[in-house]
């Protein structure tokens, strides 16, 4: 499991994390997004669309589609039946960490401490969000929260940038940042969405 998410991690620099109201956005910005140079895409469960999105964004060549914000083992059944091929949650439950290795299904929980790490470990995951990143302590948290854990490595998500990514990939226990800025919030821009995925893709790890 820790080998499928490292590799799923290690696809892009950045992995882009939406929250998408309007099913017939999904193609589009999927295939934007992909057509930059991000493959991988993290739908969150926060919209009554996100599993229909999930579902239609699996139709676009090349998108590697999982679920954010997976807070229980039900909505796991749901992100899975709709075809996620992994999941993200914003912290980490013995519940879904049972349920997540039960399924041998590529697992990325969030974590914020070093209990939180050590906990993680003894389920035998290796491979965490650090959220809420900025929120948190920004880079020194991480840099301290990953000092004593040398097996242990990161996708910092929450509050990071375009301008900041840089600073956050250049830490050796980082694979890649969650990024929520690739998609804006007003009217769909795909050739937008190109051009920031485009620029994501060029920061270097």
């Amino acid at each position: 499991m820790t080998s499928r998410i490292e590799q799923i991690m290690r696809s892009a620099p950045v992995i882009p994390v939406l929250v998408i109201e309007d099913v017939a956005h999904a193609v589009p910005i999927a295939r934007a997004l992909v057509a930059g140079g991000l493959p991988v895409l993290e739908v969150t469960l926060r919209t009554a669309s996100a599993l229909e999105v999930i579902r239609e964004m699996k139709q676009v060549p090349g998108a590697i589609v999982g679920a954010g914000t997976v807070l229980n083992e039900h909505a796991l059944e749901d992100a899975l039946a709709a075809g996620s091929e992994f999941i993200v949650s914003p912290g980490l439950t013995d519940s879904l960490a049972k349920a997540a290795i039960a399924g041998d299904i590529p697992f990325l929980p969030g974590v914020a401490t070093a209990s939180d790490v050590m906990r993680g470990l003894d389920f035998g995951l290796d491979r965490f969000k650090f959220f809420p990143a900025e929120a948190n302590g920004g880079i020194p948290a991480l840099k301290a929260i990953s000092a004593p854990f040398a097996m242990a490595r990161f996708c910092p998500t929450g509050g990071i940038t375009q301008a900041s990514a840089p600073d956050w990939l250049a830490l050796d226990a980082v694979l890649c940042c969650g990024g929520s800025w690739l998609v804006g919030k007003g009217p769909l821009d795909v050739i937008a969405i190109e051009g920031a995925a485009r620029a994501a893709c060029a920061l270097t790890k």
